[in-house]
């Protein structure tokens, strides 16, 4: 599993590595790196002898990283132009080396360049690019040359994955010892780009907790509940469904299909939908409400469920008992008056699944520039697993652990999609995974069918409900 840590963590790990190696290490490693990636990026297109290759230099470390790159690259014959935005503050040492092996300082974008490296600002910088750096931007959006973005696309909010104003649009970012948070999460992702993280040395001395992790396909399938042979139904786990209404049967069958597609052995739906998803879905036991279903390890609630008082009954019926219970939509919605309040406090795992929309009314107000501590202060605040869904979608546990999920596709911004999700989730909780993993595991699927479905065209939930299967197969080997 992949890990990002923010600024000051990055920071402190830097001065301790510094004090154990000659200065300007760091710095030369970092240049290093950065200049082996853009000269395979050149070498794809012509080679590195003759490219012209443009730096945007920024100050402090960040423009010495940059221009001490560039130097190598115009040791290997480039043609290699540098954009000082604050000369009087270039780092010295670097802009020396740039001018001894053939590089020159220029004051306005060149019509034409092969490759481009973004020096701007780095890791410290805070709040929006000052408007000589935003025009900038602005410009190098009109020239089309492939960009490098050096350690964080320009203008990203590091910490949070926010973007304030204008950024830069990367190509490739090259970050070293680690990644950040803007390489993984909220728009700043899209900025970054495919992000290489080159190695300085940093591991040993990276001591504090991730603020972020991003699971891959091995740890998915790692934790993928598998039969084996004394398995049966009911071993294998057994989901109830409560979803679904004579005004919505769509959510209940969706909600369902994404059940079926993970690792129980039967699911249970609770429901006036029961005679549709009975038809569609010949194996699942069904009852008329959630005290009639029968046993069940554990229990999706709210989606297309309805708010009016035979909601509330069922919405409660699940939150007393003691297994572990998903919230969902209209679930969600029935929480905000705080007549659940009570329900809330019980000692089995809860995970709620929020769009925005639903975020603002359970919290009080939007999740905002920090996707990832608004998700972590709603768990803690109503103890509960948060899955704030979104194209990086964020998972929170109450403990402040968080997640990202790497697999999001604008393709599930789709009615239903939700649903879908939902039932997936509850399949693995009632299959035996804690919440958290089950939310992350969930959301890789999802994310994964998502993206099936939209190489065959335009998307609907209902596609993405038969993309799980052919998705967990290929990801379960």
């Amino acid at each position: 599993m992949r890990q990002a840590w923010r600024v000051a963590d990055v920071r402190s790990a830097e001065k301790a590595l510094m004090a154990t190696v000659p200065e300007g290490a760091l710095m030369q490693r970092a240049a290093a790196g950065l200049a082996r990636r853009c000269a395979l990026m050149l070498g794809a297109h012509g080679g590195v002898y003759g490219a012209r290759v443009l730096l945007l230099v920024g100050s402090g470390d960040n423009g010495g990283d940059t221009l001490f790159a560039g130097a190598r690259l115009a040791a290997r014959g480039a043609q290699v132009s540098a954009l000082l935005l604050d000369p009087d503050r270039a780092h010295p040492g670097g802009l020396r080396e740039l001018r001894r092996l053939g590089g020159r300082t220029v004051h306005d974008l060149p019509e034409r360049c092969d490759l481009v490296l973004d020096g701007i600002v780095g890791i410290g910088a805070s709040g929006s690019l000052r408007p000589r750096a935003a025009e900038l931007v602005a410009a190098l959006a009109e020239r089309r040359a492939p960009v490098v973005a050096v350690d964080v696309p320009s203008g990203v909010a590091v910490d949070t994955g926010d973007v304030p104003g204008a950024a830069v649009t990367a190509d490739v970012t090259v970050t070293f010892g680690c990644l950040k948070p803007a390489h993984v999460v909220g728009p700043a992702a899209a900025h970054a780009g495919i992000v290489d993280v080159v190695d300085i040395g940093l591991g040993a001395t990276l001591r504090a907790d991730p603020a972020v992790r991003i699971p891959d396909a091995a740890d998915i399938a790692a934790w993928w509940p598998r039969p084996g042979p004394a398995s049966d139904k009911y071993s294998r786990g057994v989901v109830g469904v409560a979803t679904g209404s004579a005004t919505y049967p769509g959510a209940a069958l969706l909600s369902v299909s994404g059940a079926l597609a993970g690792p129980v052995g039967m699911v249970r739906y609770a429901g006036s939908a029961r005679d549709d998803v009975v038809r569609a879905h010949p194996s699942v036991v069904t009852a008329d409400r959630v005290s009639d279903a029968g046993r069940v390890q554990a229990w999706v609630c709210g989606s297309g469920l309805g708010t009016d008082e035979t909601a509330r009954t069922e919405v409660r019926g699940v939150l007393a008992s003691p297994l572990p219970v998903l919230l969902d939509a209209d679930a969600l919605t029935l929480l905000v008056d705080g007549r659940h309040a009570e329900d809330l406090r019980r000692n089995a795992p809860l995970v709620v699944t929020p769009h925005d929309g639903e975020f603002r009314r359970l919290a009080g107000e939007a999740p905002g520039a920090d996707r990832m501590g608004a998700a972590c202060k709603l768990a803690a605040w109503i103890n509960a697993v948060v899955l704030l869904k979104g194209d990086r979608t964020v998972v929170a546990t109450p403990s402040g652990q968080v997640f990202v999920n790497p697999t999001g596709s604008p393709a599930l911004a789709t009615a239903g999609s939700g649903d879908v999700l939902a039932g997936l989730l509850g399949s693995l909780l009632a299959g035996g995974l804690p919440a958290e993993r089950a939310a992350v595991a969930a959301a890789f699927v999802h994310g994964l069918a998502g993206r099936r479905a939209a190489e065959r065209g335009p998307v609907t939930s209902a596609d993405v409900a038969a993309q799980l299967r052919p998705a967990l197969a290929e990801l379960l080997g």
